[in-house]
């Protein structure tokens, strides 16, 4: 394994006052057709904290997502991320926020006639970087993933372990003030998911990413919340006993188009609440 380099989240552009909180929810609510998604939920993903967001199919995991990007507007409620009002932020605004932001899909979204390398580069590219930083970059973030061996090749040609993991280099060669992870395990066998999560606790521990993670894996989550990335060993690692990860990990679980836990791994195992029970046993 290639020893991490450390500036990916280093020179991200600030357009947006510093904020202690990345993304803020007030009293969101949302319908669609009539069928309440989001019920009047709050909370709070404070900056360099990681949040996993859990709930049945349909609870609005995704929704936030989209909300948080200002890509859909709530029926009511206040949302402010990176310190803007995204509710009432004009479309150009907007746009430049989402430059801040990196986001990985399910199922990877790369683009098949363009090899890994134009891929990845492909924002950079955009945004009119000169071409020895975009491969420089590129590198760094295919090292980060350990795929810089892929370059040339097309996302036909690869797994879909390793497609997930190119979606997360091009995520993160923006070096993005958050990262959206939108269930980037799914549908990948054990093995596989286990490298996803490594490479988000790295992510995490290394570049001190604030990320929002929906996810159907209660198990990818623990993982997160009882490991750390280890930087000498180049590998993800168990905290010791008493112990506790130094990046903030927390949970936040919906039901009924509301929020019914949001707290850290501790306070979810000790929770009294019947359905919380059931639902992590």
């Amino acid at each position: 394994m290639v020893t991490p380099s450390l500036p990916l989240a280093a020179h991200a552009v600030r357009s947006h006052r510093p904020s202690p909180d990345i993304i803020v929810f007030e009293n969101v609510a949302i319908a669609f057709e009539e069928k309440v998604v989001l019920d009047g939920i709050s909370f709070r993903l404070p900056r360099g904290e990681t949040k996993a967001l859990f709930g049945v199919a349909g609870s609005g995991k995704s929704t936030i997502l989209k909300l948080a990007l200002g890509l859909i507007k709530p029926d009511s409620g206040r949302i402010y991320t990176l310190g803007g009002d995204v509710v009432r932020m004009p479309e150009e605004q907007l746009f430049e926020l989402r430059r801040q932001a990196g986001i990985v899909f399910q199922e990877s979204a790369l683009f098949d006639s363009l090899t890994v390398h134009d891929n990845v580069a492909y924002r950079l590219i955009e945004e009119g970087l000169p071409p020895n930083e975009v491969e420089r970059r590129v590198r760094e973030a295919l090292r980060f993933v350990e795929l810089e061996n892929t370059l040339d090749l097309f996302p036909a040609e690869l797994s879909g372990g390793m497609r997930r993991r190119v979606a997360i280099a091009r995520a993160i060669i923006t070096q993005p003030e958050m990262l959206l992870y939108d269930s980037p395990t799914g549908g990948l066998d054990p093995v596989t998911s286990t490298t996803i999560v490594e490479l988000i606790v790295k992510q995490r521990d290394v570049s001190k990413t604030s990320s929002l993670l929906v996810t159907h894996r209660l198990q990818d989550a623990f993982t997160m919340a009882t490991h750390y990335f280890d930087v000498r060993d180049n590998r993800m690692v168990p905290v010791p006993p008493g112990g506790r990860v130094e990046a903030p990990m927390a949970f936040l679980i919906l039901r009924d188009g509301k929020v019914i836990f949001d707290g850290n791994l501790e306070e979810l195992v000790d929770s009294r609440d019947e359905y919380i029970r059931e639902y992590i046993s």
